[in-house]
């Protein structure tokens, strides 16, 4: 029999639960207990069921879906392990948390590696069963929802890397699925740190040629001889220190994709050579006359305005529309902040992989800190700045004090300080709460680019609760 005692604590029933709420299950043969631990996790916000048995609990596990499962140890049908071999066999999400007299090191360790949560001994304290109900739950949560994350990004065609749910980036991956699987020149415009050449891999790796090679080369990051010398190859003697024959990018990426970075960069010489190419199909090395059959699919990208460089002559028209059979412009991180929480979550567990540490999650202080930045930079200074916090973290929870210099004093992000329009929190007094609660839901929806469950997490209410709220004040 379980036996409960509760020790006089605040009572944490005076906390707003969560909405949705946290769904429990409580399993023990004898119902007086069972009641006892559901009620106990009811009054700070859980929705429970109760089980009177093994069987019956496993039953309702197998059937509906829960956040947390509280179950006893020894019963007499189907003993708690049981109850979490079923449970994790229906939804291995779901956390189980088992409870017992009869603890022993074997039994704990034992219950841990089938996959327990947590392991709670009699006689139980409700403060302890709160919080690891608590823990549990959020796990759960977060499990669910990497899992839908992943569900998402698998729709987008398998863009793999190319995250984003904010509407201009659904409409980028919508032109990627059509853009993809052609052989069509595409000529990728976004600011530096957008992402142009992980785009420019996501349409290979979606294409026919996603079986050869894909190659990429900075144009502004070569002079004029050598970089002809890497796009076209050379024969020996061509220059002074060529040796050796050597295959360009060109010949090297027969079949497959050549990626041009920073395109708008390339000399007015380098241009008219690979307008030959585009136009004929043919490569002539440095120092040769033979020309070079070649089969490969251009992608191009620049952060320049090419319609400017037309104009002063330093870019050939001609050229400019052979790049740009297909124009993909990529928006700067400000435009899309919707998506920041899905990067900050999805660069989170990849880095924490890459580097070998535990991390468990971001603070809500930290996510607004990123949330509110500019990001000059784009996803490229977000993923090095969560590198950041990744590497200098160590207790496994990203919190303010990870942040590296340029965003650890909110003087130099656009963080605000109140709500729009409030110069000062003197301009807040006096003013009505429905109207600062107003502005406060509308700031916080702006942060987060208009992701309600972020906005909702952030306001430490509940979707169904902001959604009312949006309704009412009509944001």
């Amino acid at each position: 029999m379980t036996q409960v005692t509760e020790k006089p604590t605040a009572d944490p029933a005076a906390a707003e639960p969560p909405e949705p709420p946290y769904r429990a299950l409580v399993v023990d043969n004898d119902p007086s207990q069972a009641e006892t631990m559901a009620e106990a996790l009811e009054r700070v916000g859980f929705e429970c069921r109760v089980a009177t048995s093994g069987v019956a609990g496993a039953a309702e596990a197998e059937e509906a879906a829960f956040d947390v499962v509280v179950t006893d140890l020894v019963m007499t049908d189907l003993d708690g392990l049981g109850v979490l071999e079923r449970t994790k066999a229906a939804q291995p999400e779901a956390q189980v948390i088992l409870v017992t007299g009869h603890g022993t090191v074997p039994s704990a360790v034992d219950a841990m590696q089938r996959g327990a949560f947590s392991y709670l001994l009699k006689p139980l304290d409700i403060g302890q069963l709160r919080a690891a109900a608590q823990r549990a739950a959020e796990t759960t949560r977060l499990r669910r929802a990497n899992l839908e994350l992943h569900r998402r990004l698998d729709e987008k065609f398998g863009f793999e890397g190319v995250v984003g749910d904010s509407p201009r980036m659904r409409a980028v991956l919508e032109r990627l699925k059509r853009i993809a699987p052609t052989n069509a020149a595409v000529l990728i415009q976004g600011e530096t740190g957008t992402g142009k050449e992980l785009v420019a891999q996501a349409i290979h790796q979606n294409s026919p040629r996603k079986s050869k090679p894909f190659v990429a080369l900075n144009c502004a990051a070569l002079s004029e001889n050598i970089l002809e010398s890497e796009l076209f190859g050379h024969v020996r003697g061509a220059f002074t220190d060529a040796s050796s024959d050597r295959v360009g990018k060109f010949e090297y990426a027969h079949g497959g994709t050549i990626f041009l970075d920073e395109v708008g960069d390339m000399p007015l010489p380098t241009q008219i050579k690979l307008l030959r190419v585009l136009e004929n199909g043919e490569i002539t090395r440095v120092g040769s006359n033979q020309p070079i059959k070649v089969n490969v699919r251009l992608l191009s990208a620049t952060n320049r305005d090419l319609e400017s460089s037309l104009e002063d002559g330093t870019f050939r028209r001609d050229l400019y529309h052979r790049l740009k059979v297909v124009t993909l412009r990529l928006p700067p991180l400000r435009e899309r902040r919707q998506d920041i929480p899905i990067l900050i979550d999805y660069f989170m567990k990849q880095l924490a992989k890459q580097h070998g540490k535990q991390v468990k999650g971001m603070t809500s202080p930290a996510r607004r800190r990123l949330g509110a930045f500019d990001w000059p930079g784009n996803v490229r200074q977000l993923r090095n700045v969560v590198e950041s916090m990744v590497v200098v973290d160590y207790d496994g929870l990203l919190d303010l004090d990870d942040l590296p210099e340029e965003l650890a004093d909110p003087g130099t992000s656009s963080e605000p300080e109140g709500p729009p329009g409030a110069a000062s929190l003197a301009k807040l007094v006096g003013k009505p709460l429905d109207e600062l609660e107003r502005l406060f839901i509308a700031e916080t929806l702006r942060l987060t680019g208009g992701n309600r469950e972020e906005s909702a997490r952030m306001l430490g209410i509940g979707e169904r609760t902001l959604y009312r709220k949006i309704k009412q004040y009509n944001i």
